[in-house]
């Protein structure tokens, strides 16, 4: 396994899994080509107003973040990665900040415009998710975006042999319900594979803080 410790907790065992070999068997067959991420962040971001800095947590490749670049070489935008080898390719790519840590760890030096994730949080161990869904709300100074597999109760599927790896659930409803200070939706949709085959099936969320929408 590649060396990576928290600074104030220990690892968890899904952050384990991830940040050792299997993580980087996954970074290498999912090689997703950008372009085919595209069509979904513009249609998202043609919803938002003023996003400048975007950060991705979990962004692997950094795939997404390269749709979003393809889109308008402006935005500042960072990755976030745990793994050592996703994070060789993500900080391999020109204009992106890469950051090495896992989600409830990082600390950036100003809050983000947009902060979302891409089929990260069904991952992570259930009982960090209150904390994670905290964490997206105080790096982001504006726009959530939660894409993930739904179910609307928690439920754990076997993933690729392993147990305790991949967990379905209403991850916007608990977003709204973990966080003190207010979001709205914005809007939400589905990615059906059938049709958007960059896709895996999620469904998506996107939502703003209220006080930054007066």
């Amino acid at each position: 396994m590649k060396s990576f410790e928290p600074k104030d907790r220990p690892m968890t065992e899904q952050e384990r899994f991830w940040a050792g070999d299997f993580g980087d068997e996954y970074t290498d067959r999912n090689a997703i080509m950008p372009e085919q991420r595209r069509p979904f962040f513009e249609t998202m971001l043609q919803q938002t107003t003023d996003v400048i800095s975007i950060c991705e947590l979990g962004a692997n490749r950094g795939h997404n973040l390269l749709a979003i670049q393809s889109i308008d070489s402006t935005y500042q935008l960072t990755g976030v990665e745990l793994n050592e080898a996703a994070f060789g390719h993500l900080s391999g790519h020109g204009g992106l900040q890469a950051v090495r840590a896992a989600i409830q760890d990082v600390e950036l030096n100003q809050p983000q415009d947009l902060v979302f994730t891409c089929g990260v949080l069904i991952h992570l161990n259930p009982e960090d998710l209150p904390a994670v869904y905290r964490k997206m709300a105080a790096l982001s100074g504006r726009y959530v975006l939660i894409n993930e597999y739904f179910n609307p109760t928690p439920v754990e599927i076997s993933y690729r042999g392993h147990a305790g790896k991949l967990f379905k659930r209403d991850f916007g409803g608990e977003f709204l319900d973990a966080n003190p200070d207010p979001f709205r939706l914005v809007d939400y949709g589905f990615l059906w594979q059938r049709v958007e085959p960059a896709w895996d099936n999620t469904t998506w969320w996107l939502f703003e803080r209220e006080a930054a929408s007066r």
